[in-house]
C-alpha cells in the first residue's frame, strides 16, 4: 500500500476526544488534580513551549486509536501552549510528554495502574509520580539509562525535570515550587490574594494618615512662623 494510501485510510479513523471515563472519584482526588496542573500551569506561564494538560488522552502512536492513555497531569516540553482535544503525539514533532502524574483513586485497580506504568515505560516518559491519597503514599519511578526506575523516597525529593520540591509529612504531600513557594488550591490562593489586598489597603491607609499628619504640623509650624520647608 503506498503511502498517500496509508494517509486516506488513517484519514477515516476517529481520535476521540475522552475515553467516557470520569476525571476523578472524589472532592480529594479532583482538589489534587486541580492543584497540581494550576501549579504547573503557574510555574511556566512565561514559557509559551511548555504544555501542561489534565486529563488529556495521549495517543503516541499514528494510525492506533486503540493506544491510548490519560494521565492526571501531564507536562510536555517543547511543545506550544494552546486548545487540544487530544494530545497526538505524531502531531506534536513526536514529543511525547517528559512528566506524568496520577492521582490514585479507589476506582484504580492494580492491574490498570500497572497498564499504566508499562505505557509510560514504553513511550518515553522520563518522570512518573504517583499519590495514594488515602495512604499519603507518593512513589515515584524517574528514566534511567533508558528505563523508568523506582525511586526510594525520602521525606523530600526534587524533580529533576520541574525542579519543584516534593514533601512528605505526616499526615499529607506538599509541593513546593523553586522559589519555595507552596502549590496551593484556589481558595488557599484566593485568601492568599485577600490577604494581600489587606496589607496594601492598610499600608495605603497608614501612608494617608501620615501625610495627614505631616500637613497638620506643617500648618502649626506656619501658624507660628516658622517655615517647614526651610
Amino acid at each position: 500500500m503506498t503511502a498517500a494510501a496509508n494517509l486516506s485510510v488513517d484519514q477515516d479513523i476517529i481520535y476521540p476526544d475522552s475515553d467516557g471515563q470520569p476525571m476523578s472519584d472524589n472532592t480529594k482526588q479532583f482538589e489534587w488534580i486541580v492543584t497540581i496542573k494550576g501549579g504547573l500551569d503557574a510555574l511556566y506561564k512565561d514559557d509559551p513551549n511548555v504544555f501542561v494538560a489534565g486529563d488529556l488522552l495521549w495517543y503516541p502512536v499514528y494510525g492506533n486509536n486503540k493506544l491510548r492513555v490519560a494521565p492526571d497531569t501531564m507536562v510536555a516540553f517543547g511543545r506550544p501552549k494552546g486548545y487540544r482535544g487530544s494530545y497526538k503525539q505524531w502531531l506534536e514533532d513526536n514529543i511525547a510528554p517528559q512528566v506524568v502524574f496520577e492521582i490514585l483513586s479507589p476506582g484504580n485497580t492494580l492491574k490498570e495502574m500497572a497498564k499504566k506504568l508499562e505505557f509510560y515505560e514504553v513511550y518515553s516518559v522520563e518522570e512518573y509520580y504517583l499519590y495514594d491519597l488515602d495512604k499519603n503514599d507518593l512513589r515515584i519511578w524517574n528514566r534511567v539509562e533508558g528505563r523508568l526506575t523506582v525511586v526510594e523516597v525520602t521525606p523530600s525529593w526534587v524533580s529533576p525535570r520541574l525542579g519543584i520540591r516534593f514533601e512528605l509529612n505526616s499526615e499529607t504531600m506538599q509541593i513546593y515550587r523553586p522559589d519555595g513557594r507552596p502549590f496551593a488550591t484556589y481558595v488557599e490562593l484566593d485568601r492568599q490574594r485577600e490577604t494581600a489586598e489587606q496589607h496594601a489597603s492598610d499600608a495605603q491607609q497608614r501612608a494617608e494618615t501620615a501625610e495627614k499628619r505631616a500637613e497638620e504640623l506643617a500648618a502649626k509650624l506656619r501658624a507660628l512662623g516658622i517655615d517647614p520647608d526651610a
